[in-house]
C-alpha cells in the first residue's frame, strides 16, 4: 500500500461518480471503488439545491468508500457550468543571464495572473501556452536555457466565486475537502487525446446532460476553453414534448432507441409507448424519433462550431474533434456532428483501466477517469512544501513531467 491512493468526484447534471484508485507502477490506475448516484440540486453544471446536492454528493461517495473499503477525505472535483470564462494573459520576468530554473518559470506563471480580475470570479486554471526567451518565441520548455528575459503566455480560466464556494460547501458537507476543480473538458482530455493529436490541433468536445463543455489544444497546450449551456437534457425534454411523455419515460426512449440520424432507420422500425391521454400503448416509428433528436443535436454542434469560429482557431485543427461524455454514446452523432462540422471526428472512451472497471469502459466517464490521471500530476507537483517541480527522476531531469505539470499548472 505504499503507492499512493487518489479519489475524484464528477458532479454533472445527471450523474455524480466518485472514484477511489490506486497508482500502480507510476502510471498503472487500478479502480479500488465506484459511486454512482443520480444527481439532484444540480441543473447545467451548478448547484440550485444545496441540500439536495449535498445528499447525491454523499451517496456517491458513502458507494465509493463500501465498495473500496477506504474513506474518503479529499478529492479532485470537476467543474462546469456556465459561470465559466477564460482570458489569455502574459507573464513578463527578469532572469539575468544565469540559466532559467523551475522558480523562474513558477514566477513568470505568477505574473501572468497579475490581471484585472472582478472581485466575483474565481482563477481555477492558469494554463501555459508556450514561452519566449529574449524575444525568441515557440520555446516549449526554457529550463535549463541562458536568458535576460522570460516571457509566458497563458490561458486562464474563471468560474463565478459564489458557483465555486456553493460547490465547494456541498462538497465539504458531504465530509470531504476540495483538493482542487479541474474543468471537465480538460478532465477529459486527460483520457481521450493523445499527444500526436494536441501537437497537431484538437478539439475535445465533453457533451453531458446539461452543458456542453469544449476545449482546443494547438502544439500541446489548451488555447481556447467554453461551456454551452446545452446537452443530452435538452434532446429528453424534447422528446417528451414531441412524443407526449413524462421525462423520465422520454430518457428511457432516448437510451434504447435513440438514434442522431435519422437516414440511418429504416421505415419498418417501431416501439411502442403510452402517451399522456392513452389508455394502451402506441406504436411509434423510430424514424420519427430519430428526426426529433437529429434536430437537437445539430443545433448543439452549430453553436459549438460558431464557438470555434469565435476563437479564431478554426485553421489549425487538422486533427479534428474527439467527442466524449455521456450523449455521444448516441448512435449516429459521430455522422451529424462530421456533416455540422466538416471536420474529423472520433468518438473516445477512458482506456488502460484495471479492477473495478466494468461500468467505466464508456465516454460517459471520461471526466470522472481525468480526474484521477489529473490527480496523479498534481500530487507529484505538491509532494514538496515549496511545490517545486519535481524534475529528477533516476538521476535525470525528467521533461515529460515538468511539460505536463507546467500545461496543467494550478494556483
Amino acid at each position: 500500500m505504499d503507492e499512493p491512493i487518489i479519489v475524484g468526484i464528477d458532479i454533472g447534471t445527471s450523474k455524480v461518480c466518485t472514484l477511489v484508485a490506486r497508482l500502480e507502477n507510476r502510471n498503472q490506475l487500478r479502480i479500488l471503488g465506484v459511486g454512482i448516484e443520480r444527481s439532484k440540486g444540480i441543473r447545467k453544471g451548478s448547484i440550485v439545491d444545496l441540500s439536495a446536492a449535498t445528499r447525491s454528493i454523499e451517496r456517491s461517495v458513502e458507494k465509493a468508500e463500501r465498495t473500496s473499503g477506504l474513506e474518503v477525505t479529499s478529492a479532485m472535483v470537476s467543474l462546469a457550468g456556465l459561470n465559466i470564462t477564460s482570458q489569455n494573459s502574459r507573464g513578463v520576468v527578469g532572469i539575468s543571464g544565469r540559466t532559467i530554473d523551475q522558480n523562474d518559470v513558477l514566477r513568470a506563471m505568477d505574473a501572468a495572473q497579475a490581471v484585472s480580475i472582478p472581485h466575483n470570479r474565481e482563477v481555477i486554471h492558469v494554463i501555459q501556452r508556450g514561452f519566449t526567451v529574449d524575444g525568441q518565441e515557440g520555446i516549449r520548455m526554457p529550463i535549463g536555457m541562458h536568458a535576460y528575459r522570460l516571457e509566458v503566455e497563458t490561458h486562464i480560466i474563471t468560474a463565478s466565486a459564489a458557483g465555486v464556494q456553493n460547490l465547494r460547501e456541498a462538497v465539504a458537507n458531504a465530509g470531504v475537502e476540495v483538493n482542487q476543480f479541474v474543468l471537465n473538458p480538460l478532465a477529459s482530455g486527460e483520457v481521450v487525446l493523445t499527444e500526436t493529436a494536441r501537437d497537431m490541433g484538437v478539439i475535445v468536445c465533453d457533451i453531458g446532460g446539461g452543458t456542453t463543455d469544449m476545449a482546443i489544444y494547438i502544439d500541446g497546450d489548451v488555447w481556447y476553453t467554453m461551456v454551452l449551456g446545452v446537452g443530452g437534457d435538452h434532446i429528453t425534454s424534447d422528446i417528451a414534448h414531441g412524443l407526449r411523455l413524462p421525462l423520465d419515460q422520454a430518457e428511457s426512449v432516448k437510451m434504447k432507441h435513440g438514434f442522431a440520424y435519422k437516414d440511418g432507420i429504416g421505415p419498418d422500425e417501431f416501439f411502442s409507448i403510452r402517451p399522456f391521454g392513452e389508455q394502451k400503448a402506441v406504436q411509434v416509428s423510430r424514424k420519427d424519433l430519430a428526426l426529433i433528436v437529429e434536430a437537437r443535436i445539430e443545433e448543439i454542434f452549430s453553436l459549438v462550431l460558431q464557438e470555434i469560429k469565435r476563437s479564431g482557431y478554426d485553421g489549425l485543427l487538422p486533427a479534428g474533434m474527439v467527442l466524449t461524455g455521456g450523449v455521444s454514446t448516441l448512435p449516429g452523432i459521430r455522422e451529424v456532428a462530421g456533416r455540422v462540422l466538416g471536420i474529423p471526428i472520433q468518438i473516445a472512451k477512458p482506456e488502460g483501466l484495471i479492477g473495478m472497471t466494468d461500468r467505466l469502459h464508456s465516454p460517459a466517464f471520461s471526466t470522472s477517469v481525468g480526474l484521477l490521471r489529473w490527480a496523479v500530476l498534481m500530487s507529484e507537483f505538491s509532494s514538496t512544501p515549496t511545490k517545486q517541480i519535481p524534475i529528477m527522476r533516476g538521476g535525470h531531469i525528467d521533461w515529460e513531467l515538468i511539460k505536463n505539470i507546467l500545461r496543467r499548472f494550478i494556483p
